[in-house]
């Protein structure tokens, strides 16, 4: 009779589970794995809950296999307007051939996400608790973020049938290289610091190189004991002068950076806008300073303004 019992019980189980795996797909599942360490950080710093980013981002990117997520590493489907200057594609969408933006990183994209909704036009959303995805999924649609009646419940399936929810507490259950790739060397930096220092400083990719994002009590000494990489290289590699650390909210790069801006680039020079200085824009797309100045033809004592059009590859 036990035995009988136990059969049925483990035959529940196993349906059970079978079930859940036709609802969900491992596509998604691996993009959830991928990216919600870079969700929850965004959430950290800007107060957008993780799963809504994660799952606008599996929505609109098509869980990162969308043309436009491929060709531009768009993954929230944010178009040219709003004073972007930077480089981008064309898609038909509401209209045929309108402008998208294009990241150099996937890593550019969420922040540009988040950075997106601090216009006044989604104000209302930060009413609204960072574990409330019921409120920003409905608050979203009626904001206008997109033009499907039924955004709000797309999102809210998405959140609910993979535990979106769960990443929200701010606790990224998925392993700290979940953001990059199997690389030795992302092995090798992880081998030096604890779990929780790569929750909070998830390694991310830009121009064939890794970095690190600052956050609020950061030094560069902390920086090296966690990371293995002395503080003298960290300095050389993000070309900081004793004396001068690095701002919160900026990246530190991991090893040294390339001459050039990424190959897609190429023919795309870059806009400064308000406030931008050579090596901000040296540090964005993860190229030297020298070389910056090296293909514009520009002497050392030259100061960006507004709209110049700078050569980066």
């Amino acid at each position: 009779m036990k035995k009988a019992f136990l059969c049925l019980y483990l035959s529940f189980i196993i349906y059970g589970l079978c079930v859940h795996a036709q609802k969900t797909n491992s596509v998604y599942q691996a993009y959830v794995e991928q990216y919600a360490s870079m969700a929850v950080d965004q959430m950290r710093r800007h107060k957008i809950p993780a799963s809504i980013t994660l799952a606008q981002g599996l929505l609109e990117s098509a869980a990162g296999r969308s043309t436009l997520a491929v060709r531009a590493n768009n993954h929230f489907g944010i178009k040219t307007g709003g004073g972007w200057t930077g480089p981008y594609v064309l898609r038909d969408d509401d209209k045929p051939n309108e402008r998208f933006r294009k990241y150099a990183s996937v890593a550019e994209s969420y922040e540009d996400h988040s950075l997106f909704l601090q216009k006044p036009r989604y104000a209302s959303l930060f009413i609204y608790d960072t574990k409330d995805y019921t409120s920003w999924a409905y608050g979203l649609k009626a904001c206008g973020y997109a033009t499907s009646p039924t955004y709000a419940e797309t999102l809210i399936k998405i959140i609910e049938t993979y535990r979106l929810y769960e990443y929200d507490g701010g606790k990224a259950q998925v392993s700290i290289s979940a953001s990059t790739t199997n690389d030795r060397e992302i092995e090798r930096y992880m081998s030096y610091g604890d779990a929780g220092f790569y929750q909070r400083h998830p390694i991310a990719e830009n121009n064939h190189n890794y970095y690190i994002r600052i956050i609020q009590g950061d030094d560069l000494y902390t920086i090296a004991s966690e990371t293995g990489v002395k503080v003298k290289k960290l300095r050389q590699y993000n070309e900081l002068p004793d004396g001068m650390n690095p701002q919160v909210g900026s990246v530190l790069y991991l090893r040294k950076k390339r001459n050039k801006a990424d190959r897609a680039f190429k023919n795309h020079p870059h806009t400064v806008t308000a406030g931008q200085s050579m090596y901000d824009i040296c540090q964005m797309y993860g190229m030297r300073l020298k070389t910056l100045y090296k293909l514009n033809k520009l002497s050392a004592d030259y100061m960006p303004q507004i709209g110049d059009q700078l050569r980066i590859y």
